[in-house]
């Protein structure tokens, strides 16, 4: 049996805070907010099972419960521009989720709870950086216990996790488990996925990731499920196929070519029976929200042919690393 998985990285302005003035992105994060309830509506008919990896902040409605969770001890980056907790000191943040609807997320955080199938998840507390210097092993475990705090006030118990930035460090995966993770999302296979830094980074590795949605890069993008291994006290590591990139009008045909390609890596991993796993942010949407649904819809009812026609089932995280351990 296939298995076809999505991951989001659902943010808000919390995934760019450093890099994103936020008079400039008003209108970007409003329509982010206006699509997911309309992404929700498409996973429920085509029945897709999703796991929401979610900045721990949004699961506040007020300031006052957000300080509350807070942790103790927080990351001490070289460069402090990377913490949210500066941006907060430095830049304030409104006191609740109406008057200030870009770094609260509680009522979304409600309507993806109520939709079947859809695993609410971590993309740790603060948007946590696990690859930058100055930031140590004890402040990431404070921060999934502040994430799993802020998960109890909508009843939730936090089991899948994805590494902001996809800086995954595998020295940070036996506190993941120990802090009640069962799974969490592994970079794709080819090297420029390797990614160590928001620093620095080399232009060729963003190029090539770029690119790879387009023309035939790197490793192939479904994975054989007797690959994915789960080392003892560390959750399964579910490694990522590929980046759903967003409608651009500038882009012409290459908007064809990538979602054709992911039409044509989910078929490849439905008749080999093995794992397609696509992901992108919700916010990716924001700029041309209508299109990217659109093929969004497509790719949806692409897989439910792929189901119908050789039986890839949906399943979010949680539940392939649950299938994966018995």
């Amino acid at each position: 049996m296939g298995v076809f998985t999505i991951s989001l990285d659902f943010e808000l302005h919390w995934g760019g805070f450093e890099k994103w003035p936020l008079d400039q992105y008003r209108q970007y994060f409003q329509n982010e907010r206006a699509t997911i309830p309309r992404m929700l509506e498409l996973f429920e008919q085509y029945e897709v099972h999703v796991t929401w990896a979610t900045v721990g902040i949004l699961f506040h409605e007020r300031f006052e419960q957000l300080q509350e969770d807070m942790p103790a001890i927080r990351p001490t980056y070289y460069k402090s521009e990377f913490s949210a907790y500066k941006y907060m000191e430095t830049q304030g943040i409104g006191a609740d989720e109406q008057t200030d609807p870009f770094h609260y997320g509680f009522s979304l955080l409600k309507k993806i709870a109520a939709t079947p199938h859809q695993e609410i998840g971590s993309h740790t507390f603060s948007h946590y950086y696990c690859n930058e210097p100055g930031q140590n092993l004890e402040q990431f475990r404070y921060d999934l216990k502040a994430a799993q705090n802020a998960a109890s006030r909508l009843g939730v118990r936090l089991k899948s996790l994805v590494f902001p930035r996809n800086q995954f460090n595998s020295d940070y995966l036996k506190v993941c488990y120990e802090e009640g993770f069962n799974a969490v999302r592994s970079n794709p296979a080819s090297w420029y996925w390797d990614i160590q830094s928001v620093e620095d980074e080399s232009l060729l590795k963003r190029l090539n990731r770029g690119a790879d949605a387009y023309l035939n890069l790197g490793a192939r993008k479904s994975i054989p499920l007797s690959s994915i291994r789960k080392s003892p006290n560390e959750p399964v590591c579910i490694p990522a196929s590929r980046l759903l990139r967003p409608y651009r009008p500038s882009e012409f045909f290459l908007n064809r070519m990538k979602v054709n390609r992911i039409k044509q890596e989910i078929k490849y991993a439905a008749k080999h029976n093995e794992l397609y796993h696509l992901w992108w942010h919700p916010h990716n949407f924001g700029n041309h929200p209508t299109e990217s649904l659109r093929h969004l819809e497509e790719i949806l009812s692409w897989y439910r042919t792929m189901r119908d026609s050789f039986g890839i089932k949906s399943m979010n995280m949680n539940e392939l690393a649950t299938m994966l351990n018995v």
